[in-house]
């Protein structure tokens, strides 16, 4: 059976170009125009994957996606504008899975596309509710995207986030730059050290108490980074 995709978006030459492309592809594609249109589509069919644009008249991507999200935990793409960085941190911090920046490459849509509906399949549609994680005084709860220290919620990009929780869910195990690039990322790695070294740096600034002798996020010296999961528990 074929895998269904629902866009949303007010862009019509753009959903007409995206539907061509999915069908091309193999999946159903339905449009609506607006965030409403939307989700009327979507309490009357089920979906593999919604991609939901943020810039939308009368109701916008971010409320479309809080309705989306009081009943389904269908994957959804977000499509953003260039450099605006909040939109995507709310978007992910909201429920959103992934998030694509116009203008974007229809390979690279594709790939993402496919890379959703894969994790969506495999792990099922219901996927049980992720516990929070906690280390001492910080606390990171998967089910929001939420950071907290000391009781105090942390702000951070979405691509900080990713990094926080994948290392936070293997504690103890130190893993290479180019085992971060390719979990994180989830691209190839091209010896990017100084991106992954940056986002380490940020996240540290962020969480430790005192970001040059971090107690959390330790390095590995010549190898590479390792979440310290026994901080709050000797």
């Amino acid at each position: 059976m074929k895998k269904s995709i629902l866009i949303i978006d007010d862009d019509i030459e753009l959903c007409r170009l995206l539907k061509k492309c999915m069908e091309t592809e193999g999946y159903n594609a339905d449009v609506a125009h607006t965030g409403i249109e939307g989700l009327n589509l979507i309490n009357t069919q089920d979906y593999q994957l919604i991609i939901l644009d943020i810039m939308m008249p009368e109701m916008d991507g971010i409320s479309t996606l809080t309705h989306i999200r009081e009943t389904k935990n269908t994957p959804v793409l977000m499509l953003t504008a260039k450099d605006n960085e909040m939109d995507k941190v709310l978007g992910l911090k909201l429920g959103a899975d992934d998030y694509i920046t116009k203008p974007f490459s229809l390979s690279e849509l594709t790939a993402r596309v496919q890379s959703l509906i894969r994790r969506y399949v495999v792990l099922g549609a219901e996927p049980k509710k992720p516990h929070c994680m906690v280390f001492g005084s910080l606390v990171i709860d998967p089910s929001y995207m939420r950071v907290t220290y000391n009781k105090k919620d942390i702000s951070l990009t979405g691509k900080e986030y990713d990094l926080l929780y994948f290392l936070a869910s293997n504690p103890g195990q130190i893993f290479t730059k180019k085992q971060i690039y390719q979990n994180v990322w989830q691209d190839e790695y091209a010896y990017d050290d100084n991106n992954i070294m940056v986002h380490i740096r940020r996240l540290r600034k962020k969480i430790e108490p005192d970001p040059e002798n971090p107690i959390y996020i330790l390095t590995a010296w010549g190898m590479g980074y390792k979440f310290n999961g026994d901080v709050g528990n000797e």
